[in-house]
Protein backbone atom coordinates (compact mmCIF):
# COMPACT_ATOMS: atom_id res chain seq x y z
CA UNK A 1 0.00 0.00 0.00
CA UNK A 2 1.16 3.14 -0.93
CA UNK A 3 0.66 6.35 1.06
CA UNK A 4 0.96 10.45 0.37
CA UNK A 5 1.47 11.37 4.07
CA UNK A 6 5.45 11.34 5.44
CA UNK A 7 5.65 9.89 8.90
CA UNK A 8 6.19 12.62 10.78
CA UNK A 9 9.49 12.03 12.57
CA UNK A 10 9.49 11.66 16.37
CA UNK A 11 12.20 14.22 17.19
CA UNK A 12 12.97 16.99 14.73
CA UNK A 13 16.40 17.31 13.06
CA UNK A 14 16.81 20.75 15.55
CA UNK A 15 15.88 18.90 18.58
CA UNK A 16 17.86 15.83 17.52
CA UNK A 17 20.92 18.01 16.85
CA UNK A 18 21.09 19.63 20.29
CA UNK A 19 20.47 16.76 21.89
CA UNK A 20 23.36 14.65 20.35
CA UNK A 21 25.62 17.76 20.53
CA UNK A 22 25.12 17.94 24.31
CA UNK A 23 25.99 14.03 24.64
CA UNK A 24 29.43 14.90 22.64
CA UNK A 25 29.85 17.46 24.80
CA UNK A 26 29.52 15.55 28.12
CA UNK A 27 31.22 12.42 26.82
CA UNK A 28 34.19 14.39 26.19
CA UNK A 29 34.84 15.16 30.02
CA UNK A 30 34.67 11.49 30.91
CA UNK A 31 35.07 8.04 30.26
CA UNK A 32 31.77 7.16 30.60
CA UNK A 33 28.90 6.73 27.65
CA UNK A 34 25.65 7.89 27.64
CA UNK A 35 22.70 7.11 25.04
CA UNK A 36 19.28 8.22 24.23
CA UNK A 37 16.90 6.19 22.69
CA UNK A 38 13.29 7.25 21.84
CA UNK A 39 10.24 6.00 20.45
CA UNK A 40 6.76 6.65 20.25
CA UNK A 41 5.06 4.25 22.45
CA UNK A 42 6.17 2.14 25.79
CA UNK A 43 3.07 -0.53 26.77
CA UNK A 44 5.67 -1.80 29.95
CA UNK A 45 7.23 0.22 32.74
CA UNK A 46 9.29 2.64 31.17
CA UNK A 47 11.93 1.88 33.53
CA UNK A 48 12.08 -2.21 32.58
CA UNK A 49 12.05 -1.32 28.72
CA UNK A 50 15.19 0.89 29.49
CA UNK A 51 16.49 -2.02 31.04
CA UNK A 52 15.51 -4.17 27.94
CA UNK A 53 17.07 -1.54 25.11
CA UNK A 54 20.21 -0.63 27.66
CA UNK A 55 20.98 -4.92 27.45
CA UNK A 56 20.21 -4.81 23.43
CA UNK A 57 22.08 -1.97 23.10
CA UNK A 58 24.75 -3.39 24.87
CA UNK A 59 25.52 -0.83 26.84
CA UNK A 60 26.41 -3.13 29.80
CA UNK A 61 29.80 -4.03 27.60
CA UNK A 62 31.38 -0.70 28.50
CA UNK A 63 35.00 -1.07 30.05
CA UNK A 64 33.90 0.47 33.30
CA UNK A 65 30.57 -0.37 33.38
CA UNK A 66 29.87 3.37 33.27
CA UNK A 67 27.01 4.33 30.62
CA UNK A 68 23.75 5.89 31.00
CA UNK A 69 20.79 5.47 28.89
CA UNK A 70 17.78 7.93 29.05
CA UNK A 71 14.52 6.64 27.60
CA UNK A 72 11.97 8.30 26.16
CA UNK A 73 8.31 7.42 24.68
CA UNK A 74 7.11 10.43 23.18
CA UNK A 75 3.36 9.33 22.66
CA UNK A 76 2.93 7.95 25.85
CA UNK A 77 4.72 10.54 27.82
CA UNK A 78 6.52 7.58 29.45
CA UNK A 79 10.39 8.22 30.45
CA UNK A 80 13.18 6.47 32.27
CA UNK A 81 16.97 7.09 33.77
CA UNK A 82 19.31 3.74 33.52
CA UNK A 83 22.73 3.45 34.66
CA UNK A 84 24.77 0.66 34.83
CA UNK A 85 25.39 -0.93 37.82
CA UNK A 86 29.03 1.30 38.51
CA UNK A 87 27.83 4.19 38.19
CA UNK A 88 24.49 4.33 39.69
CA UNK A 89 26.06 3.59 42.93
CA UNK A 90 28.86 6.17 42.52
CA UNK A 91 26.79 9.08 41.60
CA UNK A 92 24.64 8.49 44.74
CA UNK A 93 22.05 6.23 44.12
CA UNK A 94 18.79 6.44 44.08
CA UNK A 95 18.40 9.94 45.32
CA UNK A 96 20.79 11.34 42.47
CA UNK A 97 18.71 9.40 39.81
CA UNK A 98 15.26 10.71 41.12
CA UNK A 99 16.57 14.25 41.16
CA UNK A 100 17.55 14.11 37.83
CA UNK A 101 14.46 12.30 36.50
CA UNK A 102 12.24 14.80 38.46
CA UNK A 103 14.22 17.74 36.40
CA UNK A 104 13.79 16.23 33.23
CA UNK A 105 10.21 15.63 33.97
CA UNK A 106 9.53 19.33 34.65
CA UNK A 107 10.91 20.09 31.14
CA UNK A 108 8.74 17.59 29.32
CA UNK A 109 6.09 19.06 30.72
CA UNK A 110 6.24 22.32 29.23
CA UNK A 111 7.06 20.56 25.71
CA UNK A 112 10.65 21.69 25.97
CA UNK A 113 12.47 18.25 24.60
CA UNK A 114 15.46 19.39 23.57
CA UNK A 115 16.17 21.32 26.83
CA UNK A 116 15.07 18.56 29.01
CA UNK A 117 17.01 16.00 27.20
CA UNK A 118 20.37 18.44 26.88
CA UNK A 119 20.05 19.27 30.73
CA UNK A 120 19.70 15.76 31.43
CA UNK A 121 22.39 15.12 29.37
CA UNK A 122 24.65 17.42 30.53
CA UNK A 123 24.27 16.62 34.50
CA UNK A 124 24.37 12.86 33.67
CA UNK A 125 28.20 13.45 31.84
CA UNK A 126 28.65 15.81 35.26
CA UNK A 127 28.28 12.66 37.06
CA UNK A 128 30.06 10.61 35.11
CA UNK A 129 33.01 12.97 34.84
CA UNK A 130 33.23 13.72 38.77
CA UNK A 131 33.81 9.49 39.09
CA UNK A 132 34.76 8.55 35.55
CA UNK A 133 36.79 11.29 34.43
CA UNK A 134 38.33 11.14 30.75
CA UNK A 135 40.90 8.81 30.19
CA UNK A 136 43.27 8.62 27.31
CA UNK A 137 44.25 4.64 27.89
CA UNK A 138 40.30 4.01 27.68
CA UNK A 139 38.81 3.52 24.03
CA UNK A 140 37.15 7.55 23.57
CA UNK A 141 33.98 6.19 22.32
CA UNK A 142 32.78 3.10 23.20
CA UNK A 143 29.25 3.65 21.49
CA UNK A 144 27.84 5.69 19.13
CA UNK A 145 26.78 9.14 20.12
CA UNK A 146 23.47 9.29 17.65
CA UNK A 147 20.33 9.11 19.04
CA UNK A 148 18.74 5.65 19.03
CA UNK A 149 14.69 5.57 17.69
CA UNK A 150 12.73 2.69 18.31
CA UNK A 151 9.67 1.96 16.44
Amino acid sequence: MFSFFKKKPILDAQVQSRVVAAIKEAESKTSGEIRVFVEPHCKADPLERAKEIFVRLQMEKTTARNAILVYLAMNDQKFALFGDVVIYEKAGGQQFWEKAAEQLKGHLRKNEIADGLGNCVRELGTALASHFPYDPSIKKNELPDEIVFGK
